[in-house]
């Protein structure tokens, strides 16, 4: 064996818990193996995006595990391309089980970080790189679990479908088109989502699966003016008009909401806190009107999106010459619209909220669309509960919504239930996806697979 295989099978092994000692060292090597290589192509939009190699590299991993290759297609569109692989079932008349996920990153310059983004790199047990966290490594665990599979004689009775789409971080145009293709599934678990939190001390504390996110959506506000010379002023002047439409939708806050999944969340998620926070939690789960409550979980960045819908001007412009009255002037406004509210509902609530006549609203949402909440499907729950249970004894397991976009979202539009199910466990403190120095703890490779294997097998059978 060379040193170098053998020193990555040392270094796993070391990490592994008594509960995980029963692990498969061979595909833990290949999934830590598979995800520094993900990490080294730079999957971003634009010039250069190495999206297309990187799933035929995928390809490639599939078919040397026993995926026929006619069986995998590697889809190109625009500058990105998405990946489609089925492991077929034994009956092929069952709805198919789809493992969801993306390969693409947010762009990373390499002037910013300590380490070069696009060179992966395992440090004080960490490994460092973009998409170390969102979400390379749990889709290089999520495929070396599959393979695992296939490699141990399971056969499935549903075909599963692994499918990785390549613009999810920006114009989702291949989440549409993975969605579209697969939309008689039984159900698609989203390995982006969801996952485990560590308490400082490294200690597991708790996981949640994501049952439902928010729909995205981005509102133009315009006001046009004939314009003048700066030296004449008017009172309908488009930058003070739309300001004041500004101002008043910046200060406004959207009627508290709670659905049977976010109760269950908060419910739970207060045994997980203390003092003020668990009181409001508790609180606001009883009773969403409950002010007091609102106004803690309100105050808190993590609990903001959780308890409704919010909008935020994110953006504006106007005018065209310093020494000229103002012929145009514009902002966008951008909302995370709780599950079951529609958005033009929203944007007739911000027009009145904004309540200045000369401001027209316009829906300028790309990439998105409206979605309510998965049910909490019996089988689901019952398979991720036993799959924790088998990896992190003891871990409180409970049901979450996500206040950012996601895969879900395409296939809960064409009503196939969607769940965020990702084993990953972080700190708050080192969650940094999208941001400098992105990291993930390798300690989560030996249970992620033991994991994914057992919820996969649960629910293709």
């Amino acid at each position: 064996m060379p040193a170098t295989r053998a020193s990555v099978l040392l270094f796993l092994a070391a990490l592994a818990t008594p509960a995980q000692a029963q692990g498969d060292r061979a595909a833990e090597a290949q999934a830590l193996d598979m995800a520094k290589r993900a990490i080294a192509f730079r999957s971003v939009a634009g010039p250069g995006n190495q999206m297309p190699q990187l799933a035929d590299y995928v390809r490639s991993v599939l078919v040397a595990g026993g995926i026929p290759a006619a069986d995998i297609a590697v889809t190109p569109m625009d500058d990105t391309a998405y990946l489609v692989a089925r492991w077929r079932g034994s009956d092929p008349k069952a709805k198919p089980l789809v493992i969801s996920g993306h390969l693409d990153v947010v762009e990373a310059r390499p002037s910013d970080w300590q380490r070069d983004p696009f060179t992966p790199v395992v440090e004080n047990g960490y490994l460092y790189g973009r998409g170390a966290t969102d979400m390379k490594l749990d889709a290089a665990i999520a495929t070396a679990a599959l393979l695992k599979m296939k490699r141990d004689g399971y056969r499935p009775r549903r075909d599963i479908v692994l499918a990785f789409s390549g613009d999810e971080e920006t114009r989702m145009k291949t989440s549409a088109a993975i969605a579209e293709q697969l939309k008689n599934a039984e159900l698609v678990l989203n390995i982006d989502g969801g996952g485990g939190r560590y308490a400082e001390d490294g200690k597991p504390q708790f996981f949640t699966w994501n049952g439902a996110e928010k729909t995205y959506a981005d509102f133009e506000l315009a006001v046009t003016n004939p314009g003048g010379h700066s030296s004449a002023p008017r009172p309908d002047n488009a930058i003070v008009q739309l300001s004041r439409a500004v101002e008043r939708i910046g200060a406004y806050r959207f009627t508290p909401q709670v659905s049977d999944l976010t109760r269950t969340f908060f419910t739970e998620a207060a045994k997980q806190q203390t003092g003020e926070l668990a009181a409001a939690m508790r609180a606001f789960a009883a009773d969403p009107k409950d002010e007091q409550a609102v106004a803690v979980l309100a105050a808190n960045p993590a609990y903001v999106g959780q308890i409704g819908t919010t909008c935020v001007p994110t953006m504006v412009s106007g005018g065209h010459a310093l020494n000229a009255l103002p012929q145009r002037a514009t902002a966008n406004v951008n909302c995370r619209i709780f599950p079951g509210v529609k958005p033009a509902a929203v944007m007739a609530e911000l027009k009145r909220v904004g309540n200045e006549p000369a401001v027209a609203f316009r829906d300028v949402t790309e990439g998105s669309v409206p979605n309510d909440a998965s049910p909490m499907r019996r089988d689901f729950v019952a398979a991720v509960t036993r799959a924790l249970a088998k990896t992190r004894p003891g871990v409180p397991v409970f049901p979450s919504m996500s206040a950012g976009a996601s895969d879900s979202m395409w296939f809960r539009y064409h009503n196939v239930p969607s769940y965020g199910a990702s084993p990953t466990f972080i700190k708050e403190a080192d969650d940094f996806s999208h941001g400098l120095n992105e990291r993930t703890p390798v300690d989560n490779i030996a249970p992620g697979i033991a994991y994914y294997t057992s919820l996969f097998t649960d629910l293709s059978r």
